[in-house]
Formats: structure tokens, C-alpha cells, sequence
């Protein structure tokens, strides 16, 4: 039988799991509290951070409906919930890690997929989601208007040769007459 605060642990991190877009599984071996403190700072504000234990984590996540975590609950394992934009928890992951080389990404979830700690640093790589709407907007704004400068080049381009047809033509007229 489960001990009351072991099974209020693991639903709460069932919880945390269910309500988050992502989970990113650390190992945080050799890092200070205020090391802690400052990548908790590092994550964003949509962003938790938190020391586990391996077993009341691995079962959460298996009540959670996540499977595929198992392998990586080895060692001091620290899980950064994201409830916000991925990207922007997981570049504040690879930069504290680039100045912290003790805190390791071990893996994690996203959207229910399983990602791989390569995997994670890829979507560091990505823009915000942000940027990347504000390019789309940028390029889709940008076509009607080449579109519009394109369908107001064509009449003036037919009136001036219409023009300099009608010039011509007057031109041989008086030539042709004298």
C-alpha cells in the first residue's frame, strides 16, 4: 500500500505531465543552488523546474499516458515542465548548459513524441514562434503587394507603347506626306 504523500507526489506529477506541452529529463549532478536558481531563471516564466525522484517520476509518466521516458530515469534526474513556448524553454536550456556543461539533457517529451537530447537541440536551433509568425505575415504581405505593383505596371507599360505606337504612326504620316 502507498504512503499518502508518495501518492499526492505522484499525482501531482501526473498533473504536470498531462498539463504540459513538453518535459525535458536533466541530469543536474554537480550543480550549486544558485546554479539551480539561475536555470530556473534560464527556462522562462512558462517554465518549471524541478527535482525528482526516478520512481514516483517514472510512474506519473506512465499514468500520464507516457511510456517512452523510461530508460532515461537514471542518475539525479531534474524534469523542466513547459507549459509555454517549447522553444524558448529549450534555448534557455542549451545556453545554461553551454556555461553549465554539468547539467546534461537526457531527453524528454514533446506533444506526447518522445524526443531524443539531439532532438532537443535542434528545436533550441528554431526561431520562437514569434519570429516564424512574423516571417509568415512578412511573406504573405509581401505577395499581394509584388502582385498589385505587377497589375499597375501592365497599363501604364500598354499606354506608353500604345503612346509611342501613336507617335510613330504620326511620325510616318508626316514623313510619308512631305
Amino acid at each position: 500500500m502507498a504512503r499518502p504523500d508518495k501518492a499526492a507526489a505522484v499525482a501531482e506529477l501526473t498533473e504536470q505531465f498531462r498539463s504540459s506541452n513538453a518535459a525535458v529529463l536533466t541530469e543536474y549532478r554537480g550543480l550549486t543552488v544558485a546554479q539551480l536558481k539561475e536555470l530556473r531563471r534560464s527556462l522562462g516564466e512558462n517554465a518549471q523546474y524541478a527535482v525528482v525522484k526516478n520512481t514516483l517520476t517514472k510512474i506519473a509518466a506512465n499514468e500520464a499516458g507516457i511510456n517512452t521516458l523510461d530508460d532515461l530515469f537514471t542518475g539525479p534526474t531534474a524534469v523542466a515542465f513547459v507549459t509555454g513556448d517549447p522553444v524558448v524553454s529549450a534555448k534557455g536550456l542549451r545556453d545554461f548548459a553551454k556555461d553549465n556543461p554539468n547539467l546534461v539533457v537526457k531527453g524528454g517529451v514533446l506533444d506526447g513524441k518522445a524526443l531524443s537530447a539531439d532532438e532537443f537541440k535542434k528545436l533550441a536551433d528554431l526561431e520562437s514562434r514569434e519570429v516564424l509568425l512574423a516571417k509568415l505575415a512578412g511573406a504573405m504581405k509581401a505577395k499581394p503587394s509584388q502582385a498589385a505593383a505587377l497589375f499597375q505596371a501592365l497599363p501604364s507599360k500598354f499606354v506608353r507603347t500604345a503612346e509611342a505606337l501613336r507617335a510613330k504612326k504620326e511620325a510616318d504620316e508626316q514623313g510619308g506626306a512631305e
